[in-house]
């Protein structure tokens, strides 16, 4: 697949590898078109840092000047590649509270993205895709079932999606990694989780967002990925858009089973992906989304491109 429009660097991601330089000649030398630099904004209070972090940065502060460094540095590396591949300079928002919106709405005022990738990994302030015990963790705090915990899920996400509207919807359905059984569809968890599922893609609908075809799942034990079929479906029913991501953490994830994604993208008889490119003087793409910033491949043509030949 010729583009990317999720990754995360080991320089400025404590949970990836290798740094934000050796990404980009990554996507370059596997022939991409499009690569999107996406590390993780930072988060403002200190029991929402992870382990590894509260050890390397002792405070959120410092989480704040480490964003400060990957803005920086992806402009000044977008600058030294511009003629090799076209990057993109955005971020991967959490949604973990209601507060998280204002957080997320300062730092699009202070630095000037091209987009965000909007996602959610947390029920109750609580991650669900470490593990599985902190998966348990969540699904405790909402009572013990998992249709709770997936409507608790979808219920976030909505907050997200009608508050920030982002380009880039990632990972649709993470709440499933660590479910009993992640194959299970949607709707047979029941009306309330369904219905929720259904207003979700509705909305995103609404604003013409991209839904991101995420092959990390595949190198997390899944046979699909994210969305898989049942929800992708739906939003391919209803005239969705798609984009392709591979979440990437390492160099030799980037473009990871994308061979398999292809195979996915054809068994589900999607037509066409898109993929976003940065306007001209500066304008930022997540405040259009129409066909000046939102380019189409067929399947057909996406298959043509030379990172297939590589």
């Amino acid at each position: 697949m010729p583009f990317s429009h999720h990754s995360h660097s080991g320089q400025f991601c404590l949970h990836a590898q290798d740094t934000l330089e050796q990404m980009i000649e990554a996507a370059i030398s596997k022939g991409m078109i499009v690569f999107s630099l996406t590390e993780h904004m930072p988060r403002d209070r200190l029991e929402d840092l992870y382990p590894e972090e509260i050890a390397a940065y002792q405070t959120p502060f410092d989480l704040y000047r480490n964003f400060q460094d990957y803005y920086n540095t992806a402009l000044r590396l977008r600058a030294k590649y511009q003629h090799r591949i076209h990057l993109l300079v955005g971020f991967e928002v959490d949604y973990i509270r209601p507060e998280s919106i204002r957080l997320i709405e300062n730092l699009q005022s202070i630095y000037k993205f091209d987009f965000f990738v909007g996602s959610v990994h947390h029920v109750n302030t609580i991650p669900i895709d470490v593990d599985r015990p902190m998966y348990l963790r969540a699904l405790q705090s909402v009572g013990g079932t998992e249709e709770r915990l997936f409507e608790a899920y979808f219920d976030a996400q909505y907050e997200m999606l009608t508050q920030l509207r982002p380009a880039v919807v990632g990972h649709w359905d993470l709440i499933r990694l660590f479910s009993e059984n992640p194959a299970k569809p949607l709707i047979e968890y029941g009306s309330g989780v369904w219905g929720r599922v259904v207003r979700n893609v509705n909305f995103v609908l609404s604003y013409r967002g991209l839904t991101e075809l995420n092959s990390a799942s595949l190198r997390k034990g899944w046979d699909e990925p994210y969305p898989r079929r049942d929800l992708a479906q739906l939003v391919m029913a209803n005239g969705g858009r798609f984009t392709i991501s591979d979440d990437s953490h390492c160099a030799s994830q980037v473009g990871l089973n994308y061979n398999r994604l292809l195979d996915y993208i054809r068994d589900i008889g999607l037509q066409e992906v898109h993929y976003l490119e940065k306007l001209p003087m500066g304008e930022m793409a997540v405040n259009v989304l129409d066909a000046c910033a939102v380019r189409r491949l067929t399947i057909d043509e996406l298959t043509q491109q030379r990172f297939w030949q590589l």
